[in-house]
């Protein structure tokens, strides 16, 4: 997802795949930027071949969209035509997608571990007592034991690492932290903090404190600009004013 300021208001441009063929989409960043007429607005894809792209934009209530499907791969330049203007975007393969970490249910997790630990360890051993009865090797049971005992302390320490992260707040998705942080300061106010942490399976948290010289940005604008991103369950916006040429 990438941020366009424009005259006429602040928009997000992304490639939209979700239930339908990929295509490009269009929408205002937050309730003050009005939606421009499709015949303004035009992207043509620049691919590391060199070939081209255009991509005509049509009218979908809320937002434009592309009236053509992107082929694959996604890693490519746009230009985006917008009034006149022209702004360049670069889009890789993961500017779409949704992390597995902010999806992950750790519970869930932790009793498929528990049973495969349990099963894993009973095929061992009965391997071990086999090799022992069959060729007297009497010191492969316990060695069975030990590789069982490895294989479960290895998943023990990701599963606990993981959660641990959860419990001391740490960020689990740099990707969308610098998501926001791009959709902000692209819309030219400056970030002074930022915390994203996971609350829950597909849920997060933010906690952002802003710098603007624009006195009609209150925390109501930053809730609507951060309306796109919908993992993010609860946000909290601190505005620091600053007095233009500060």
């Amino acid at each position: 997802m990438h941020t366009i300021v424009d005259p006429h208001g602040v928009f997000l441009v992304s490639i939209f795949e979700d239930g339908v063929p990929p295509v490009f989409r269009m929408t205002p960043a937050s309730t003050d930027t009005k939606l421009v007429d499709a015949s303004a607005v035009s992207v043509t894809t620049i691919r590391p071949d060199g070939s081209r792209q255009a991509f005509a934009m049509e009218d979908r209530g809320g937002c434009l969209q592309s009236v053509e499907e992107i082929p694959e791969p996604h890693a490519f330049k746009a230009i985006v035509r917008l009034n006149g203007s022209e702004h360049e975007l670069a889009f890789d393969e993961h500017d779409h997608g949704v992390s597995a970490e902010a999806v992950r249910d750790h519970n869930i997790r932790s009793a498929y571990i528990h049973v495969i630990a349990d099963a894993a360890v009973s095929v061992l051993t009965i391997i071990g007592l086999l090799l022992a009865r069959a060729f007297g090797w009497v010191w492969m049971d316990p060695v069975a034991g030990i590789i069982g005992a490895l294989v479960i302390a290895n998943w023990s320490y990701g599963l606990m690492r993981d959660t641990g992260g959860i419990l001391l707040d740490m960020n689990p998705d740099r990707r969308l932290a610098d998501s926001v942080r791009s959709l902000i300061e692209g819309s030219g106010d400056r970030i002074n903090d930022l915390h994203v942490w996971r609350v829950g399976p597909g849920h997060m948290s933010a906690v952002i404190s802003v710098s603007t010289d624009d006195a009609a940005r209150d925390s109501r604008f930053y809730h609507g600009l951060l309306q796109r991103f919908k993992d993010l369950s609860h946000v909290t916006v601190e505005v620091v004013p600053v007095a233009r040429g500060h």
